[in-house]
C-alpha cells in the first residue's frame, strides 16, 4: 500500500503541474514500432515492453512475456538545409516486461541545426543554445528503467517507470557542410540524475483510458548556458476501444491520444492529437496499422503513417513502420524485432 500511495502521488503531482509548456529533448514518439505506426495514438493501447516508455501501467495488460530490440529515425526536414533550423533523432532500445516487472534501455541522439532567427526552441533546453549565426547542436541521452505496477480495485492500475539517466549537450560552431552528421558524431559529456515517469490505465471492458506524465522531477544536465540540457514534463492522454476474436480476426484496435503539454523542437513546438487503429488477421499472424496526427500549436500540420507485423514463428515477430507528411517532428521509419507469449 505504500507503493502505491507514492505512485498516486506522483500520478496527482503530474497532473497538477503537467499542464505547463515545458521543453524537452524527446517526444513521445521518439520510439516504439507500434506506436509510430498508429501515428502516437498508443497511451492506453500500450501493452507490451514499450509500454515502460508510453504507459507504464499498460505493464499488467498485456501478455505473460515481451520482449522487443528495436532501432528508429526522424529527421525534420527531410531534406534539412546548412542554415537550418534543421533536426535529426536517432533512437535504439531494447526493453523485457512481465505482467508485473520491467526493465528497458532506451539510447537517443538528438543532433540539431540552430539557424539564427530560432529563438528558445531547441529540445531540451529552456534557454536559447545561440546568440548569434548558425550554431550545431547535439543532445545525448541514455535511459536504464525499472518499471512497476500496483491495481487499485477492479479497474484501475498505477505504473512507474523508475530511472536513470545519463544525458548531456553540447553547442558548437558548424565546422562543415554536413552538419546533422557534425552533430552526430560530437563528444557529448553526461551526467548521471534519477527521474520516473508514472501512468494509470483504466479498463472497462472493452474500452481503456490511459493517462502518462514523462520526466516528473524535470532533470537537468550540464552548466548553465547553452549546454544545459532540461527534461521537461511531458503528459498525454488516451482512449482505446477493443473488439473481440472474430474467426481469422484476432482483434482490432481504435485508438485517439492528445498530447496535455507542449513540446519545443528545432523546428517549432508541438503539440500532438492523433487517432490511430491496429488490427491482428490471419489467427494473429499479421498485423496491419495506420493513423493520422496533427499538430495544434500554429499552423495545422498533419501527419499520417502505417506499420505492419510479421510473425516469423508464433512468438517471434517483425515490425517496421513509417510516417509521413507535413509535421515533419515524427515524420521517419523505425523497425523492430519483438517475441510475446
Amino acid at each position: 500500500m505504500r507503493i502505491c500511495k507514492h505512485l498516486c502521488a506522483g500520478v496527482a503531482l503530474g497532473l497538477l503541474t503537467g499542464m505547463t509548456s515545458e521543453v524537452s529533448a524527446q517526444t513521445f514518439e521518439n520510439v516504439g514500432v507500434r506506436a509510430q505506426g498508429m501515428s502516437g495514438a498508443f497511451v492506453a493501447v500500450a501493452d507490451d515492453a514499450t509500454a515502460s516508455w508510453w504507459n507504464p501501467a499498460g505493464l499488467a495488460t498485456g501478455t505473460y512475456l515481451s520482449a522487443v530490440i528495436e532501432r528508429g529515425r526522424t529527421t525534420e526536414p527531410v531534406t534539412p538545409t546548412a542554415e537550418g533550423p534543421a533536426a535529426r533523432t536517432t533512437s535504439s532500445s531494447m526493453a523485457l516486461a512481465f505482467p508485473v516487472l520491467g526493465v528497458s534501455y532506451y539510447r537517443l541522439r538528438l543532433s540539431e541545426i540552430a539557424s539564427p532567427t530560432t529563438t528558445a526552441v531547441s529540445s531540451g533546453n529552456r534557454q536559447d543554445p545561440q546568440e548569434s549565426g548558425t550554431s550545431v547542436r547535439s543532445v545525448a541521452i541514455r535511459q536504464f528503467g525499472t518499471t512497476v505496477g500496483q491495481s487499485l480495485g477492479d479497474h484501475l492500475v498505477i505504473g512507474t517507470t523508475l530511472k536513470l539517466l545519463r544525458a548531456g549537450a553540447v553547442v558548437n560552431a558548424p565546422a562543415g557542410t554536413d552538419l546533422l552528421d557534425e552533430a552526430d558524431a560530437a563528444v557529448v559529456a553526461r551526467q548521471a540524475r534519477a527521474d520516473a515517469d508514472v501512468g494509470a490505465m483504466a479498463n472497462f471492458g472493452h474500452v481503456r483510458l490511459g493517462l502518462t506524465v514523462k520526466n516528473v522531477f524535470e532533470p537537468s544536465f550540464g552548466d548553465d548556458g547553452a549546454g544545459r540540457l532540461t527534461l521537461g514534463r511531458q503528459a498525454r492522454v488516451g482512449l482505446a476501444v477493443l473488439s473481440v476474436a472474430n474467426g481469422s480476426l484476432k482483434g482490432v484496435t481504435v485508438a485517439a491520444d492528445a498530447d496535455l503539454t507542449t513540446t519545443a523542437t528545432a523546428v517549432g513546438e508541438v503539440r500532438h492529437v492523433a487517432v490511430g487503429a491496429e488490427a491482428w488477421l490471419a489467427q494473429g499472424r499479421l498485423g496491419v496499422r495506420a493513423g493520422a496526427s496533427a499538430n495544434t500549436v500554429g499552423a495545422s500540420r498533419p501527419a499520417a503513417s502505417a506499420g505492419v507485423s510479421v510473425a516469423v514463428t508464433p512468438a517471434l515477430l517483425l515490425n517496421a513502420s513509417r510516417t509521413m507528411g507535413r509535421d515533419e517532428s515524427v515524420t521517419g521509419w523505425s523497425s523492430s524485432v519483438s517475441v510475446s507469449f
